[in-house]
């Protein structure tokens, strides 16, 4: 398996003329501090196990392969992304920790799901768990991608990126200015939630700036804050995200929005002015804190508002 970062480490190397200096290098030691203390790690590592997809996803920006990545819920696009050899260790909820000690890796990355998998998986491995607080987003987005840059030597791509989702967040705000409410729905089952700002997907609200037409939300449950039809129209949102977990996590397809094709949906502002956006499932439920994940929702919610 080819890593980029490895070989940009190596041509280096190879230029200065200094061998004796690569052995150097690859035994620095660094400590991260990460979300649930701190880790440190021998020189930039080479075999790489990722529990968790908006990681995944992250690395994949960066352009880091990867050794191991979860065996459940692969998002379709990424799928191009995935090594065909990677080996599979465990569900995004259930590590298969005997395979992840026996990839004798040099780092192993976890959050959000995967975070409760910390306390035994650092024992085995050294273990990173980037879990971002939901309320803060692209702060979190960014700040990931900065200390993942830091750990595989790709600090000027990490920027890059950084600048390309800061442009992106500046041009959806624009878009968004003077365009009225909105409620983020998810659908599940045949339920219908309301997701908020401290939700899976607040940046909509807390950085896009788009004002809920819902003054109050619990957020928490992967279901949202459950509401009705009637309550959905009396609050009258002239727009309306939506998100469709059971096509986020594999289970249907189109099911969100043969749910709202009814008479009270039909006649609140947002479906009268053909505001209501599909976001995409698997970017929106399973790797809404990814790089990738983030900008492909940005411009779902840009196209919306300008169209």
């Amino acid at each position: 398996m080819q890593h980029h970062t490895r070989i940009s480490a190596f041509a280096a190397a190879l230029m200065a003329g200094a061998l004796s200096m690569t052995s150097l290098v690859s035994a620095q030691e660094t400590t991260i501090t990460h979300a649930q203390g701190e880790t440190t790690i021998n020189g930039v590592p080479e075999t790489v196990l990722v529990q968790d997809w908006a990681v995944f996803d992250n690395l994949s920006a960066l352009g880091v392969e990867v050794d191991g990545v979860p065996s459940s819920n692969a998002p379709s696009y990424l799928a191009d992304q995935i090594p065909a050899d990677a080996i599979q260790i465990g569900s995004l909820f259930e590590p298969d920790f005997e395979g992840i000690a026996a990839a004798e890796a040099d780092i192993y990355l976890v959050a959000g799901r995967s975070r409760t998998a910390y306390p035994t998986a650092s024992e085995i491995v050294p273990t990173v768990d980037l879990s971002i607080d939901n309320n803060a987003i692209v702060e979190g987005v960014k700040t990931n991608l900065t200390k993942l840059g830091e750990i595989f030597d790709a600090e000027d791509k990490a920027a890059e990126l950084i600048s390309n989702l800061d442009a992106k967040v500046a041009e959806v705000q624009a878009a968004a200015e003077d365009k009225g409410n909105a409620l983020v729905l998810v659908t599940n089952a045949g339920n219908i939630g309301v997701y908020g700002p401290d939700s899976r997907v607040s940046w909509i609200y807390n950085e896009i700036g788009l004002e809920s037409a819902m003054t109050e939300v619990e957020d928490g449950d992967h279901g949202g804050d459950s509401v009705s039809f009637e309550y959905i129209l009396e609050m009258n949102p002239d727009w309306l995200f939506v998100i469709d977990r059971d096509a986020g996590v594999g289970e249907s397809t189109g099911a969100a929005a043969a749910l709202l094709d009814n008479e009270l949906v039909n006649q609140t502002s947002a479906a009268k002015q053909d505001q209501i956006v599909y976001l995409d499932p698997q970017a929106a439920y399973i790797t809404m804190h990814g790089y990738n994940g983030l900008m492909l929702m940005l411009d779902e919610v840009l196209a919306g508002l300008d169209a």
